[in-house]
């Protein structure tokens, strides 16, 4: 997409767009109905059965399938308010805010495919088939990449905005994870059944099961309002800086996006389940000890992660983005958010895990009012950094208050006695930090040896620099904590 669109006030049209129908996806999938639904859907599978999880899987498919039709019918019609409250600096550019306007309606119905998608992968990661959910993200990928290539030159060729190909990439992807889900489900025997009548709504609403989780959802609404609320914000001031603002953090945002997914998310839907089990069995060692695992994984790997963030930004923004549309002028900027970004970036990948251990225990308020708090200050930290540093003020604004959301999220667990970390953690954190600044001096030193964009007609070279340097990063790091007598390979199987 960088490739063939670059940065520009179409691009900030796009990830505008393509934002709106994902702020309602986090209130209606992934965010507030996940957060609600899993915790409820282990204890019933835990206490009742396997038949009750069944009734309880498609009463809530019939309201949650209610609740996103009537929202897509309403984001279509008010899709104009709708942009200018996201980002009303769009304005700037008539042709700018009138393509957001266009492709927010043609993409809002993509919220009912994701419902639909998380709640059939809250069911598998409950009986604990984890690769389709893990895996059905790529078909959106793969459907954007070849909207890139394929459609948007088709639509040049034939006098069609080209970035409305990726409204048609983003529609088709959501329909391709919805289909991979079913077969999966079909074989669990745990397809939904949607009921069409009055009497089968009456009977799902009056479900204690579906009560539970709605009663779950509302204050996770809040939760997830709140950092909807954030990125509403940065998105509305990020359109009223330089034309090019909105895309310049969404392509850091995608590599920040990379570890946090994998480490954080990929932990989280893993450990949400069974923290969960452990709860509704009592087993207060097994919860405390599942979380001491989870963040020392955290430690591990995400502070090295943002080592490479913060030390080779720049080579990253290159060696990925710099083709085509994209120029070097993209890169600078695109390099200083995505370092806004790598300052927080072990605050990110820990709540991802800190959250569950409320989560799992139906307490979903008190990382509400934490969230609300960091929202305030989040929007305090703007104000003094996006003077000085523009988007790139965004970017770090985000990571500080998620550093700050951990922290208080950790507090609040040991507090309760909730946590209680194993012993050793004052070894491995030295051994960890040894390792990791021993990985951003070879880092920067790396990073310095060459003019990074001025490899642009070179990129195989450049692309194989990029993966030595990463490479023998890796193998620094790894070699650092073996001498400093941490193995890694232990603290996996723990």
């Amino acid at each position: 997409m960088a490739s063939t669109f670059g940065a520009s006030a179409m691009t900030d049209a796009f990830n505008v767009a393509f934002r709106i129908p994902n702020l309602f996806r986090r209130l209606f999938a992934e965010g507030a109905f996940s957060q609600a639904f899993v915790p409820v859907l282990a204890t019933v599978k835990a206490k009742q059965g396997e038949a009750a999880t069944r009734t309880l899987v498609d009463r809530v498919a019939t309201l949650l399938l209610l609740a996103v039709l009537v929202t897509c019918a309403l984001g279509v019609a008010g899709a104009p308010v709708l942009v200018w409250v996201m980002a009303s600096g769009l304005q700037q550019s008539p042709t700018g805010f009138e393509a957001a306007v266009f492709m927010t309606r043609w993409m809002f119905p993509y919220i009912a495919f994701m419902s639909l998608v998380a709640l059939s992968a809250g069911v598998l990661n409950t009986w604990r088939r984890f690769a389709v959910p893990a895996a059905t993200p790529v078909l959106l990928n793969v459907a954007m990449i070849g909207a890139a290539l394929w459609v948007a030159p088709w639509f040049a060729g034939r006098g069609i905005q080209p970035i409305y190909a990726m409204g048609a990439g983003v529609m088709l992807g959501g329909a391709l994870q919805l289909g991979v889900q079913i077969p999966a489900l079909w074989r669990l025997g745990l397809l939904p059944r949607f009921g069409c009548g009055w009497d089968s709504l009456r009977a799902a609403w009056h479900d204690p099961g579906t009560r539970q989780v709605a009663r779950l959802m509302l204050p996770a609404l809040l939760g997830v309002s709140v950092a909807q609320i954030s990125l509403l914000i940065n998105t509305q001031i990020a359109s009223h800086l330089t034309p090019g603002s909105v895309s310049w953090l969404s392509y850091a945002d995608r590599l920040m996006e990379f570890p946090t997914a994998l480490l954080g998310v990929a932990l989280g839907v893993v450990l949400t389940p069974q923290l969960a089990a452990a709860k509704a069995a009592g087993d207060a060692a097994g919860y405390s000890a599942m979380l001491d695992w989870g963040l020392r994984l955290v430690v591990a790997l995400a502070l090295p992660s943002a080592v490479v963030l913060l030390t080779f930004a720049q080579p990253l923004v290159a060696t990925l983005y710099h083709y085509g549309a994209f120029s070097d002028r993209d890169v600078q900027q695109t390099t200083s958010a995505l370092m806004g970004y790598g300052a927080g970036l072990v605050g990110l990948v820990a709540i991802k895990v800190l959250a569950p251990g409320y989560y799992a225990s139906q307490d979903i308020r008190t990382p509400v009012r934490i969230a609300v708090v960091v929202l305030v200050i989040t929007q305090l930290l703007n104000i003094a950094l996006v003077p000085l540093l523009q988007h790139a003020g965004l970017a770090l604004a985000i990571g500080l208050g998620a550093v700050v959301n951990a922290l208080w999220l950790l507090i609040g667990l040991l507090r309760r006695g909730s946590y209680q970390p194993l012993p050793g953690w004052w070894r491995f954190g030295l051994q960890v930090v040894s390792a990791s600044a021993l990985l951003a001096v070879y880092l920067l030193w790396f990073a310095g040896r060459q003019d990074w964009p001025e490899l642009r007609q070179q990129s195989l070279w450049r692309m194989g620099l990029l993966a030595m340097a990463l490479i023998g990063g890796a193998a620094i790091y790894l070699s650092a904590l073996w001498a400093a007598g941490l193995r890694f390979r232990q603290l996996l199987r723990r």
